[in-house]
């Protein structure tokens, strides 16, 4: 086994793979005990060992910055207490660099700023701002303020307003008790995570995006051969997933040892590789589906209500949350993003979609389900699983 540590340069650069992913930039392995060390045996695979595209940015020296991977151009500055509503015109406003092309930045335009070197932090959350939090955004290229906590805000109150509204309702049940609300995928960068938040109240933070609009679009082909390859990221994917839940270290073995169709290559995919392959267009209320292109087969589950729904799939990511931080790796929802949680209209605590299908979250490395509270983590109760799906990726030749 060797490490994969490319010399990229941008896309339009002479080295490197025709991709538009910048790398998470995560920088450290991590065992399931939150301990920092990457081995050539155990838990081989993560996220710190492929190095595809590291992140670069260029100071434009007029409040916009250049994302020379991606070749997107960003407003520098982070806008705070925006309406959704209010969102669009606040960028067809904007007079920044000498440009009239800006937009509100699609959901995986926005996830492209997302730095996996960042860590929530082991403070409290309605307290101040804990002193070993690092932002999941590069502080250096771009403005970044944490929540207001002396007006009442979190400190992880920093979610970044997209244009990807779910095609699903959040908060809403299979019964019908629950109607749900309208809601955006969006990225908070300092907890690092992709949820869905209301359309309709609340405010929240934006930064304007400008550039190609093709960005995170997939150009997907089925191969004939159990692959999917997609041209518009270089990345090579299994069309079929593991098809079994698993451990997260059982994941990085899975794709680690996996001979499928011939290639000898395949891993786990960082976050953002998993994450490009979301079909925002789909959900399992709206198409009966994964939020997946149906060139990809995926395998169904029964959920914690015991209603049929997708799974959720383990990425290489580990994600510096929690208590022991360290000791959680991302997933990507491809099914219904769940928690126990209080239903308005009942009174009652009950199953949820509370972020979406297609939401980014952090489970327990090892373990078991039933290890953890009934009613789940977090304000939003999430469920925790452990066992997830895999579904491998390799480059292309």
């Amino acid at each position: 086994m060797t490490l994969l540590m490319l010399a990229c340069t941008s896309p339009d650069g002479a080295t490197g793979l025709p991709t538009t992913l910048p790398d998470t930039n995560q920088l450290e392995c991590y065992d399931t005990e939150g301990s920092p060390g990457c081995s050539e045996d155990s838990l081989f695979g993560q996220d710190a060992q492929y190095v595809r595209y590291s992140p670069s940015y260029t100071d434009n020296g007029d409040d916009t910055v250049t994302d020379e991977v991606t070749g997107l151009v960003w407003q520098w500055e982070q806008l705070d207490k925006v309406a959704y509503a209010d969102a669009e015109g606040v960028c067809d406003a904007l007079e920044l660099g000498g440009r009239d092309d800006w937009r509100v930045p699609t959901i995986k335009e926005s996830y492209s700023l997302m730095d996996f070197s960042g860590a929530t932090g082991t403070g409290d959350l309605s307290g101040g701002v804990p002193s070993d939090a690092v932002p999941y955004i590069d502080d250096t290229a771009f403005d970044f303020a944490y929540g207001d906590t002396e007006a009442g805000e979190r400190f992880i109150d920093v979610q970044f307003i997209t244009t990807n509204v779910y095609v699903s309702m959040a908060f809403a049940d299979n019964s019908g008790s629950e109607s749900g609300e309208s809601c955006f995928f969006g990225v908070n960068h300092a907890d690092g995570r992709i949820k869905c938040y209301p359309t309709d109240s609340g405010t929240w933070q934006l930064r304007c995006v400008a550039g190609d609009t093709g960005y995170g679009e997939n150009d997907l082909a089925d191969n004939d051969d159990g692959t999917v390859t997609d041209d518009a990221t270089g990345l090579m994917w299994m069309q079929d997933d593991s098809g079994d839940g698993m451990d997260w270290g059982s994941a990085l073995a899975f794709c680690e040892d996996s001979t499928d169709s011939g290639h000898d290559d395949w891993r786990l995919p960082d976050a953002k590789e998993l994450q490009s392959i979301v079909d925002y267009s789909r959900s399992p209320d709206t198409t009966g589906s994964a939020a997946l292109d149906p060139v990809f087969n995926a395998t169904g589950i029964l959920d914690e209500a015991g209603d049929e729904n997708w799974g959720w799939y383990w990425t290489s990511t580990t994600h510096l949350d929690g208590n022991v931080p360290g000791t959680d790796a991302a997933y990507i929802a491809f099914g219904e993003a769940l928690g126990y949680t209080t239903g308005s209209a009942s009174g009652e605590e009950h199953l949820l979609d509370v972020h979406g299908a297609g939401a980014q979250r952090g489970d327990p490395k090892t373990g078991a389900a039933e290890d953890w509270p009934q009613w789940g983590l977090g304000p939003q109760g999430d469920v925790r699983r452990v066992f997830n799906l895999a579904r491998c990726v390799r480059d292309l030749d």
